[in-house]
């Protein structure tokens, strides 16, 4: 009997250790997302204090971004290749430092500097947090309901940063967005090495794919910047077109690379996945709609109904908390009915919500015209977000674990990217056709600014639309897995649990 009780006490806080390592993982992935979106509001108040140039103001968000979305997947593979565990505390601690000297800065080019360091930290700990993750927690019941607590946190990092920024700094001062995440990034880093369990991929070899590595760290990095100078300076550029064929070639040449790799960064067999590579497309379409869902509203409501700082971010309170609500049910809806009918859902009320922004007016009222429309793009958030992620890494060995986690953030990230330069154009332009068209207006008045707004909304809704058609058709009602795990592996994964 007392055997029996040892064992059951065992069980009981190995179980429980698992809970505590997922809120670790889920407390820095967080932090991650919460640093995309928590600057944007934040950016008046950086460029009267440090004397930004307008134009240069832009890198204060695009440095972070080309360093995150170039390096997540080298940042995948190597937690694979270097240890999981040691990965994600080394990314930790690099964002933690980068944090306390972006609060720091003194000049445009220190903060840039230092935001690129910190977007380098994020690519390094977020896709190792996903993959310890899917090493900790079996495929079924139990890794949807972690995964979807970690849609949560994803889902509604973006709306909570938006919060979170206009709250410190209208109380305190631009700094503290930064200085934030230094005690939370120390506090996880102290207790990592008690509740994180090593773990690396099972492979015979642990040769390192440079050229790979190179090529589309180089392509994706090219990529995000060629889409910011879109926005900013056009698209018919030449250094625009040279941008994006320097890419193209890039990453075109990585997928090259790959093919004839015996140790590849990416193994392309991982595509014959149909649910992860349908997950990875809906990724890169809804990350276009939904990152730039954020900024436009933000626009929105500061640029049209001339809301604050603080304003701003409390009314994105009934998305956060529906994201934040639903993201169980999310996960309950896939473990009970699977990813191929909850995912296509999440997108198609996405788009509802996109078109029902399109229709905002000049005089918008929060309660009837943006509430309404938070509250149905929160729920399809969840039930979009949660599948996207459990979809990303079904099938997935416990060797592929890193570079999964790397790729769906990556196409999320990247989709962003592309996302936001094309609504930036989309809005830009109709407001100056609007203008051209209504004599003695001008491109910063309320009617010209919402009539590009609802055009680029509408645009969003297509992609979105497009993304739940994709998906309904692409996903797999029963998912194959890529093959059975090894003695090895099996035994690696047994241990992480």
């Amino acid at each position: 009997m007392s055997a029996e009780i040892m064992t059951d006490a065992a069980v009981g806080a190995k179980d429980r250790r698992r809970w505590l390592a997922l809120a670790v993982i889920v407390t820095a992935q967080f932090m991650v997302v919460l640093d995309v979106a928590i600057v944007n509001v934040a950016l008046p108040s950086i460029r009267t204090d440090l004397n930004f140039s307008q134009e240069s103001l832009q890198w204060v968000i695009t440095a972070y971004a080309i360093m995150f979305g170039g390096v997540l997947l080298l940042g995948g593979r190597l937690a694979d290749l270097l240890g999981r565990r040691r990965l994600f505390m080394i990314g930790l601690a690099l964002f933690t430092v980068s944090s306390l000297l972006d609060g720091l800065a003194w000049s445009e080019a220190s903060l840039i500097g230092f935001r690129a360091l910190q977007g380098l930290g994020a690519a390094l700990l977020s896709p190792a947090a996903l993959s310890i993750l899917t090493t900790t927690f079996r495929e079924g019941r139990e890794r949807n309901l972690a995964l979807g607590i970690w849609g949560a946190a994803s889902g509604s990092g973006g709306a909570a940063g938006v919060l979170l920024g206009g709250a410190l700094t209208s109380a305190l001062s631009w700094s503290w967005i930064f200085f934030i995440n230094v005690p939370v990034g120390i506090a996880v880093i102290a207790i990592s090495p008690w509740l994180l369990r090593e773990s690396r991929a099972d492979l015979e070899h642990r040769t390192f794919d440079f050229a790979g590595a190179a090529s589309i760290t180089g392509g994706l990095m090219l990529l995000v910047y060629a889409m910011t100078r879109a926005a900013l300076h056009g698209w018919g550029t030449s250094q625009t077109i040279g941008l994006l064929a320097a890419s193209a070639v890039l990453i075109g040449s990585f997928f090259v690379i790959e093919m004839r790799s015996k140790a590849p960064l990416l193994p392309l067999r991982i595509f014959r996945l149909r649910t992860l590579s349908a997950s990875n497309v809906s990724g890169l379409l809804m990350g276009g709609a939904i990152f730039s869902q954020f900024f436009l509203l933000t626009l929105y409501m500061q640029e049209v109904l001339h809301y604050s700082a603080l304003k701003t971010g409390v009314a994105y309170i009934g998305l956060t908390l529906t994201i934040v609500a639903f993201s169980a049910v999310a996960q309950w809806g896939v473990t009970r009915f699977g990813v191929r009918r909850v995912l296509p859902l999440g997108l198609a009320l996405s788009t509802v919500a996109l078109v029902l922004f399109a229709r905002l007016p000049v005089h918008g009222s929060y309660f009837a015209d943006l509430f309404p429309a938070f509250i149905i793009s929160g729920l399809g958030l969840a039930l979009a977000f949660v599948p996207m992620s459990i979809g990303a890494l079904t099938g997935v060995r416990s060797a592929d674990a890193g570079i999964a986690s790397g790729l769906i953030n990556t196409t999320q990230q990247i989709g962003g990217a592309i996302g936001v330069a094309v609504a930036t154009t989309v809005a830009t332009t109709f407001t100056a056709h609007y203008v051209n068209a209504h004599p003695g207006t001008s491109a910063f008045d309320g009617a010209a600014l919402t009539h590009g707004f609802q055009v680029a909304f509408y645009v969003l809704a297509a992609v979105a639309g497009l993304g739940a058609v994709l998906a309904a058709v692409m996903l797999e009602s029963k998912p194959s897995q890529e093959h059975e795990l090894s003695p090895e592996a099996a035994v690696e994964l047994e241990a992480a649990a």
